[in-house]
């Protein structure tokens, strides 16, 4: 059995624990939390061990693996204190509050030679997972644009940190995932209406170095949640809910026939609608399976320290471009790292 445990059981890492209690050959054997009344939960329902102070409960129960849920900003000091211990972590997302932290992470867990992963859940969505298949197949020709919505009312649970690096982190991943290609720079604008310190309203383009571009259009403004991406291209384009796990695909339609003048103003005719089959998994699960995989096979994370660093750096980029008006370049992410 494979013994893992979480540190910081809230909202995001309640659930890591009900997961591994659920996957086979993993037995949760501890959770760490200041909160009582949070920890008291988890043994109550799990009959787990648990532990105010997660130095104490690395030190006592000496876990193979551990999840870090705990709030960003302490992302930097929990991760370097379980890599010390030689445990094997999964962060998540982001992987740290800054680039150079995030660097330092990767650094540390790589001189102890244990297995770093990085949180980014939506890569595990099936509905996403589907579309990398159908673009690496070429259905949809070349791809022009890739469009994010995450949008949504103000949690009151997220305070140390804006929507950039909370929220449009996960895009930033994804958009990387599906295409394969580095940033080339970005453009932001950002406000913040609401929350006290940090943005709570993105309007951002990305340049990838193919020439496709990026659109992130992310705030914690909006009444109702909506996760969406859309990818379009030659020959039509996607549309994923992240929410529903749904895939549809709308493809172009050449205008031909007797009125071809109605070319001039529609440029392609709407084509057939197409919702497209999809297995649906928790995401979640994937993701912990995943690592958990990746430990007893000795192997790499499908997503490592590497692909947080780079969601980390474009979110800083971001936030630049915010502060200051201008087009941000973005380096390799390899000599991005050598500079933070």
């Amino acid at each position: 059995m494979l013994k893992v445990a979480v540190i910081a059981v809230g909202t995001m890492g309640k659930q890591h624990a009900r997961v591994y209690t659920e996957i086979p050959g993993v037995e949760l054997v501890a959770v760490a939390d200041p909160d009582e009344n949070r920890i008291a939960e988890i043994v109550r329902r799990y009959k787990v061990k648990a532990y105010r102070d997660y130095r104490e409960m690395l030190r006592c129960e000496k876990p193979d693996a551990v999840s870090v849920t705990a709030p960003t900003h302490l992302h930097y000091q929990v991760a370097r204190d379980v890599v010390a211990e030689g445990i094997h972590l999964l962060v998540e997302k982001p992987l740290a509050s800054t680039p150079e932290e995030a660097l330092e992470i990767i650094r540390a867990a790589d001189e102890k030679g244990v297995k770093l992963a990085v949180g980014h859940i939506e890569r595990f969505n099936p509905a996403v997972k589907e579309l990398k298949k159908r673009l690496d197949g070429g259905e949809l020709g070349r791809v022009f644009l890739l469009h994010a919505r995450r949008l949504g009312p103000f949690p009151e649970r997220i305070q140390d940190m804006g929507v950039v690096i909370d929220l449009a982190s996960h895009d930033l991943d994804v958009m990387h995932y599906l295409l394969g290609v580095e940033v080339e720079r970005v453009y932001a604008e950002t406000m913040r209406q609401i929350h006290t310190h940090y943005e709570d309203l993105l309007s951002g383009l990305l340049r990838f170095r193919n020439g496709i571009i990026g659109v992130l259009d992310v705030n914690r403004l909006t009444p109702t949640k909506i996760r969406e991406l859309t990818v379009t291209g030659e020959r039509g384009m996607f549309i994923v809910n992240y929410l529903t796990q749904e895939l549809y695909f709308y493809e172009n339609h050449y205008v031909s026939g007797e009125w071809e003048a109605l070319g001039i103003f529609k440029g392609v005719g709407e084509g057939n609608m197409v919702r497209l089959r999809v297995e649906r998994e928790e995401p979640l699960r994937a993701e912990l399976r995943a690592f958990v995989e990746a430990i007893v096979k000795n192997e790499l994370p499908p997503i490592g320290g590497r692909d947080g660093l780079r969601a980390v750096i474009l979110a800083q980029k971001l936030v630049e471009s915010g502060r200051t008006g201008e087009v941000v370049k973005v380096n390799d992410i390899s000599e991005e790292g050598s500079r933070v």
